[in-house]
């Protein structure tokens, strides 16, 4: 069934060494509690998961063009149709093709051996990695045709934020995915990590033949994201078996929060500038 629903991050506390040994205490993330939103939805047609994704769009706010530089606002997406045949199947997709080729803030990485994108009916290629594997072509299904996305040689990968068109690390406040046969649960998932690589959690995506699974937040402090598809990478000889075992899952859509600059929040200031007021009584007890 769909879900939205609004949860809350618990704060953390870092610490940091003063003179003489004293320890001051930080709210980490600027002593605010991010409060998370969440659009999920699973069924037999794309138009089974239409209203989650649009309601994950709206409050991201406007589509941007994918054209370099931050507009500070509004979202991005990457629907793979535009990829080239020169970096489709059966060639390999650069991880950075979204910050160089088409400037969108994303950089991709995997424990695996790359990335592909589905071949299009006119290349002559195999669709929906039938390349890969015959079977795949009647497993895998589009929500917008006709590519499809997987990272090859495992079903893990991250997505990096940048200013788009830049090596500049950004930061975005949220982050979907429509996922392409999702059979069993607790196995497609999000994680979400800050900008000191602490995890802001897993969120799974419901089953569907069609999948969609959107996080935002109240502000960006998204710097990576992980996602995990399905439990077995795409292989020859690997074909999926509906959710008895072994769960094969392709990615279509992404739909992310534009990236940002990394910019402290007001209250972090407040908090720093709190800090050294704390270290200059120290030091001041003690001249």
């Amino acid at each position: 069934m769909p879900q939205s629903l609004d949860r809350s991050l618990h704060s953390r506390v870092r610490r940091f060494g003063c003179a003489g040994g004293a320890t001051l205490a930080l709210l980490a993330a600027a002593a605010t509690v991010h409060a998370q939103s969440i659009a999920a939805g699973g069924g037999a047609t794309a138009a089974s998961i239409q209203t989650q994704v649009d309601a994950f769009r709206a409050t991201l706010g406007t589509l941007n063009p994918n054209t370099a530089g931050s507009f500070g606002s509004g979202r991005r997406e990457i629907n793979w149709d535009g990829v080239p045949d020169g970096f489709s199947a059966p060639n390999s997709l650069p991880a950075n093709f979204f910050n160089v080729n088409s400037p969108r803030g994303v950089v991709f990485s995997t424990p695996g051996t790359g990335f592909a994108v589905s071949a299009t009916t006119l290349s002559g290629t195999a669709v929906r990695f039938g390349n890969i594997d015959a079977t795949y072509t009647g497993t895998f299904e589009t929500f917008s045709a006709q590519r499809l996305f997987t990272a090859i040689a495992s079903n893990v990968m991250d997505v990096s934020f940048f200013v788009p068109g830049s090596t500049t690390p950004a930061l975005s406040r949220g982050f979907g995915s429509v996922f392409s046969d999702v059979d069993l649960s607790n196995t497609t998932s999000l994680q979400f990590f800050d900008g000191a690589n602490a995890s802001l959690g897993i969120f799974f995506a419901p089953p569907g033949k069609f999948s969609f699974l959107g996080v935002s937040f109240t502000s960006s402090i998204l710097s990576r994201v992980r996602i995990t598809s399905g439990n077995t990478a795409l292989a020859g000889g690997a074909a999926d078996q509906d959710g008895s075992t072994r769960d094969l899952v392709v990615m279509d859509d992404f739909i992310y929060a534009e990236p940002t600059t990394v910019v402290p929040e007001p209250a972090t200031f407040g908090l720093l500038a709190s800090g050294m007021i704390v270290l200059a009584l120290l030091r001041r007890r003690r001249a």
